[in-house]
Formats: C-alpha cells, structure tokens, sequence
C-alpha cells in the first residue's frame, strides 16, 4: 500500500483579512494604555492652560478622541484610530481644527509628539 499524504491548503492574506474582519468588535474602543498616553496629553495641555475640555466617542470604524479649547467650540484636534488602516498609513490619526491631517502612523505615541513644546506656537 502506498503512503497518501494529506494535503494542506494555505489560506491567502486576503482570506485571512476577511476572517479577522468577521471576528472584529462591533465598536472600536481605545485601550487602557491608549487612553493613559492621551490622558497624559491631555492633562499636560491642561495645566499649561491650552485646553479645557474633550470628548471621546466609539464608533464601529473608528474611536475619536477631540480636545477642546472651550466646550461651546470646535474641537482644536481630534486623534482617531482606525484599525482599517493599520496595515496601510497607520491606525492612528491626528486631525486639525479644519479636518487636515497633521499626522498619521502606526505608534500613537508618535504622532502625539506633535505636541511637545517645541512644536507648539502661540499665534494671535
């Protein structure tokens, strides 16, 4: 009797994306330690008297972080992550007041660097 080996099928990325897409959360939510880094922002932007307020919302694309110089405004920035981009410019993006995109990559404590002191100008 001759010996049959069994076959083994290698799924494609393709298919793989499509299963990982099944089994994601219905809502995109930040996680601990996303939250503790932009807390941390946001309390040092606070203290410096930058901001006053924010905001957080999850959605089933993405979940948005808005920091606000007063809370009757429009949000100053706004950082978002969405996970539908991880594989292409990064999760994470940071928006201006006017929707541009300032910054955008795979690690959000780089593109929270944005607002170390030197980036950050007074203008009137």
């Amino acid at each position: 009797m001759a010996k049959t080996k069994t076959l083994v099928v290698v799924a494609n990325a393709f298919e793989r994306e499509q299963q990982r897409a099944a089994r994601a959360p219905a809502r995109i939510m930040w996680t601990r330690p996303e939250l503790s880094i932009l807390l941390n922002i946001y309390g040092r932007q606070v203290a410096a008297g930058h901001w006053r307020d924010y905001a957080m919302s999850d959605g089933k694309e993405a979940a948005t972080f808005s920091m606000f110089r007063r809370a009757s405004e429009v949000a100053l920035y706004k950082v978002e992550k969405i996970p539908a981009l991880r594989r292409k410019q990064g999760q994470y993006v940071l928006s201006g007041m006017e929707g541009r995109v300032l910054r955008r990559g795979h690690d959000l404590e780089a593109v929270l660097r944005f607002f170390e002191r030197k980036n950050m100008r007074l203008i009137d």
